[in-house]
């Protein structure tokens, strides 16, 4: 079969090609899919509107997932470490209660101050710092993250601080703040590392952490846990800082950084011959899978909040949320 490769031929070709595609580049441009490249563009993460309403999304879906008992109300607002923890908190909840939650109290949020990076690329995100109804005088601080345009935003970290310690941001003359890149080399210890870091310091020690709560204190507990009359319980800490647990840095008015990061956790409970593992409470036992016998290793996974200072210094872990997301008995 023959076909015409006369120079009219391709010169109509060309050109019926060149109409196309010009008509492609105006169907996009007036959709506005190619004016502004947000992979480029350094731009707040959202709009003060956009926020607001996430924060109010992120809450009505929280409380219509804890007064029923199910995760599918609220997973579509979550994500990262506290998405992991919140389901497994309510498939516990609802394996006692099938019916809903009897204790339910409607979480209210108050003074809520939201702050929003200037940044390139994906993902956007802000953090959301409030009072809470159900936890005393501590503060809420919650990250809201997305990865596109496409998607809807979502609650990835929560962690809750002590009155007076979250730090003042940086911000511009417009208000807009600044987000720190996880490699940047100004801060005593690179957010990206601080997973791999406080994994690290849990099973070593060191000096790379204050000492506080959620370090030297907790260290020695994990000492003082780790042999008791008859059990034997083994710590085993690893980063976690892919994806929906990348750490995230916001600078401070000091020229620091507040660092949201996620770790991940084991922990093995041995009983000698002769003796048994405690008795877990029924929300472990919901999550618990297998028969315990002689063994029970509990996972949980962790949301940390810490300061960074710039320069040098100690890293100060303010905050610190872990979750228990399944067990396994032996």
């Amino acid at each position: 079969m023959s076909r015409d490769h006369s120079p009219r031929r391709l010169r109509r070709r060309d050109r019926n090609a060149l109409i196309a595609v010009s008509l492609t580049a105006l169907s996009l441009t007036a959709s506005g899919c190619v004016v502004v490249h947000g992979e480029r563009e350094v731009l707040p993460a959202a709009t003060r509107a956009e926020a607001a309403k996430a924060l109010t999304a992120f809450t009505t879906a929280y409380n219509r997932a804890d007064q029923a008992y199910d995760n599918s109300l609220d997973a579509p607002c979550l994500t990262g470490p506290f998405g992991d923890i919140t389901a497994a908190r309510l498939k516990a909840g609802h394996a006692n209660s099938p019916s809903g939650n009897p204790q339910h109290v409607p979480l209210k949020l108050s003074d809520v101050k939201i702050t929003i990076p200037k940044k390139a690329g994906w993902p956007r995100w802000f953090v959301a710092d409030a009072q809470g109804n159900k936890t005393g005088k501590a503060r809420w601080l919650m990250v809201f993250t997305r990865g596109d345009l496409g998607q809807r935003w979502r609650a990835a970290y929560v962690t809750l601080l002590a009155p007076g310690t979250v730090p003042e941001f940086r911000t511009d003359k417009d208000g807009w703040a600044e987000a720190v890149p996880a490699d940047s080399a100004q801060l005593a210890v690179a957010p990206g590392k601080l997973s791999a870091d406080y994994a690290t310091y849990l099973k070593k020690g060191g000096q790379t952490f204050a000492d506080g709560t959620y370090t030297s204190v907790e260290r020695a507990n994990r000492a003082k846990r780790g042999h008791k009359p008859g059990l034997v319980t083994q710590f085993i800490d690893r980063p976690l800082t892919s994806g929906d647990y990348a750490p995230l840095a916001l600078r401070t008015a000091d020229g620091g950084a507040l660092v949201f990061f996620t770790t991940h956790h084991y922990e093995k409970q041995t009983a000698f011959t002769g003796t048994t593992v405690p008795a877990q409470p029924k929300d472990v036992q919901a999550l618990t899978k297998g028969e315990v016998k002689q063994s029970l290793t509990l996972e949980l996974m962790s949301a940390e909040a810490a300061l960074d200072p710039a320069g040098s210094g100690k890293v100060s872990v303010l905050g610190r949320v872990p979750g228990l997301v399944s067990a396994q008995g032996e």
